[in-house]
């Protein structure tokens, strides 16, 4: 079992609907969809290029996926979020964009914001405690030697490389888009999810996401509410 603390909109939320219905699982409640039927995008080609966020589900990575330390259990990482959750204050970012990652399409801030940043930190080091350190066949799937110095400092103290001043808050869409296909695939996704870019989003929860197995699906253990949001 691997615990991980993500970003998600609440269950209810459109564009958790519309993200699920895009992905083809719904990592609330297990359920799973067909591929959205698009004029230039085969539901073969467009399930395989869905594949991988397709089993994380739908989120923001905040604190990367983790074993439990020896010495503490899900009773112990449940109570400190939930009381995270409650003392820690809603915020938005101002501005939700569609980016691209390298060869992948995301969700992204459109610009930094020092908020985020901060949450993001916070979470990191106050869950810190509960993570098992890692074996060094997940150093090594890392690939630290194609990281950068800091990337590779944050894999040895943190577990992850992409945390702290390296950390960029994005809601993946895609595994890896063939160059020649990125510009249907970035059209597709302007178009379905252009109610939710150029306005804010509400960071109003902290979702706790389990995986059973290595390799099985993500799922939402427990969605809770930062202070002042809705539930």
């Amino acid at each position: 079992m691997r615990y991980a603390l993500y970003f998600s909109p609440p269950k209810d939320d459109p564009l958790t609907g519309a993200a699920s219905l895009w992905l083809g699982r719904d990592a609330f409640n297990g359920e799973t969809y067909p591929a959205p039927d698009e004029a230039q995008l085969g539901a073969a080609e467009q399930f395989e290029l869905t594949a991988d966020p397709r089993r994380y589900g739908f989120h923001a990575t905040i604190k990367a996926p983790f074993s439990l330390a020896a010495s503490v259990t899900e009773k112990d990482l449940m109570a400190v979020a939930e009381e995270f959750a409650a003392r820690t204050e809603a915020f938005e970012i101002p501005e939700l964009v569609l980016g691209q990652l390298g060869r992948f399409f995301a969700l992204v801030p459109g610009s930094l914001h020092q908020p985020l940043q901060d949450f993001a930190a916070k979470v990191v080091r106050s869950f810190e405690p509960f993570r098992a350190a890692l074996s060094e066949a997940d150093m090594a799937r890392r690939n630290p030697e194609k990281l950068s110095d800091s990337q590779r400092a944050n894999l040895q103290r943190w577990g992850y490389p992409y945390v702290m001043e390296d950390f960029g808050f994005h809601m993946t869409l895609t595994g890896q888009v063939p160059e020649t296909r990125a510009a249907v695939m970035k059209a597709i996704l302007t178009e379905r999810f252009a109610d939710f870019t150029g306005r804010p989003i509400t960071i109003s929860g902290l979702a706790v996401f389990t995986e059973e197995t290595r390799g099985a699906p993500f799922k939402v253990h427990s969605w809770l509410p930062l202070s002042g949001a809705k539930s």
